[in-house]
């Protein structure tokens, strides 16, 4: 495989970054009919090719189907098929899977986020059919991902993240969360016991705090957050793991008051 190059591209700077020890983590699989020397054209999405530390591996979609983490098979794949049973059945059909994973130090720009994203784009125009982003969940045939990632300037924090609201088993309460945070090397967000009548409020809570967290912010469990109507704010307590299968990272888990 080569992958063309192109200049120094514009720097996707996250202001409000402070060092720490968290990681990023990126992780695409792309299902296509791809040639035997494949030609990875980045440059035209602003990309110079894969980042240091990022791996791409190409495989017969046969042989990664045995595998235990092949995204077509299990839960994923039965909640991928039913959200999008065209791109499902294209990704199935496919006879290569180009498999696409990385793990960064966190870092004050998010270069390394932009060139993987490039590749990806690239190799929808080089035989990729459908990808997985397995961290949102999300199957997408090659032209809704390229709606979906391929925005001027780049796509905003929202589109990288998936908002999941479910209910509790208190009447009345429901649990807001988030999944894909990992991407920016920071904890998910759990807003627990939100009432129904708040959800709306508590999903847009949550949107901001996926923004402040793709743009460097960290959460401080000392400090309380100031939402508007809850006395003395909301508290942060940070927990988990990538084993947590709610999350798949760790996150920053809030109560709303009863």
């Amino acid at each position: 495989m080569t992958e063309t190059t192109t200049p120094q591209a514009a720097e996707w700077p996250r202001p409000y970054w402070k060092p720490s020890d968290e990681q990023a983590v990126l992780l695409f699989f792309v299902f296509g009919a791809f040639p035997e020397d494949l030609a990875i054209p980045a440059a035209r999405y602003g990309s110079p090719g894969l980042p240091e530390g990022v791996e791409l591996q190409r495989f017969q979609n046969a042989v990664l189907a045995r595998w235990e983490g092949y995204p077509l098979s299990g839960a994923l794949g039965e909640l991928l098929r039913e959200d999008n049973p065209e791109a499902f059945a294209a990704a199935k059909a496919a006879p290569h899977v180009v498999a696409i994973r990385g793990r960064f130090a966190d870092r004050d720009r998010l270069d390394y986020l932009r060139d993987t994203l490039g590749v990806v784009a690239a190799l929808t125009d080089t035989g990729g059919k459908a990808v997985v982003d397995p961290q949102i969940l999300t199957l997408f045939d090659a032209a809704g991902w390229r709606e979906h990632y391929l925005v001027q300037g780049g796509a905003p924090p929202r589109h990288h993240v998936l908002i999941l609201c479910s209910p509790e088993e208190t009447k009345g309460r429901s649990w807001i969360r988030t999944r894909g945070m990992r991407k920016f090397g920071r904890p998910d967000v759990s807003l627990t016991n939100v009432p129904d009548r708040e959800i709306d409020r508590a999903g847009a809570l949550a949107e901001r705090f996926v923004e402040l967290g793709a743009l460097g912010a960290h959460f401080d469990p000392r400090q309380p957050i100031e939402v508007d109507g809850v006395d003395g704010g909301l508290s942060v307590t940070l927990s988990g793991s990538e084993e947590d299968p709610a999350f798949n990272n760790s996150h920053a888990d809030m109560r709303w008051p009863d």
